[in-house]
């Protein structure tokens, strides 16, 4: 089969101006151009257009997609076999909250009582299984599964007040690294208020807290050009 820009855009569900700026930045070239000038896409371009949306849906942003499926190395099957994965996980993430919504909507109706702490229970898990997606591979490569475990474990159990809590701290500590960057003393005040609430922060994720660990938690932030 063969598409024109608007057959293709009917078949994807989006726009023929959306098809014409893949083509100009070059994430999504027809495969030619007929006598009459008009962009005629393929097999393979079909394809490839299935990638990129599955990767847009998933969030990643367009210049990244682009860098993905022009490289050299790109392998079409593996990418599907990880969009598979991070959509179970999705999946995962949204029957959680399903369930919470259901055991939420009982209560209010009479049927069931729920706890403070069942209240929140779906979204701490969505937090703990997107920073698994994310990052669950490094940490417990580099920390161990019982060290992981454990703080996972800590997060769930947390009351409202201190769920509350580190929530505060998080957006205190933003907003003081922010100025204290700013300032550019890192014995200063403000880098020591940073620090000082960084901890704080951790003490809420972490089973034992050390200065070297939070030194070697710093050192890791800095070399990582992440």
């Amino acid at each position: 089969m063969e598409y024109t820009v608007q057959k293709l855009g009917r078949l994807a569900g989006i726009s023929t101006r959306t098809l014409r700026y893949y083509d100009q930045i070059g994430i999504l070239k027809p495969a030619r151009i007929n006598s009459s000038g008009y962009r005629i896409y393929g097999q393979a371009e079909v394809d490839r257009l299935q990638q990129i949306l599955f990767f847009r849906e998933l969030g990643f942003p367009l210049e990244r997609v682009r860098e993905v499926v022009t490289a050299p190395s790109f392998d079409s099957a593996e990418a599907l076999r990880t969009h598979y994965a991070q959509l179970l996980d999705r999946r995962r993430q949204l029957d959680t909250l399903i369930a919470n919504v259901e055991q939420t909507i009982s209560a209010a109706e009479g049927r069931t009582t729920m706890t403070d702490q069942q209240k929140f229970e779906g979204f701490k898990q969505k937090m703990v299984e997107g920073n698994e997606d994310k990052y669950g591979e490094e940490i417990r490569r580099k920390y161990g599964n019982e060290a992981i475990d454990k703080s996972n474990q800590k997060f769930m159990n947390m009351t409202q007040e201190e769920h509350a809590e580190v929530t505060r701290l998080a957006e205190e500590l933003t907003v003081t690294l922010a100025e204290a960057f700013k300032e550019g003393d890192p014995a200063g005040g403000l880098a020591q208020k940073a620090a000082d609430l960084h901890k704080q922060w951790l003490t809420f994720y972490w089973s034992n807290y050390s200065k070297e660990d939070h030194a070697g938690l710093a050192q890791m932030y800095v070399d990582d050009e992440r």
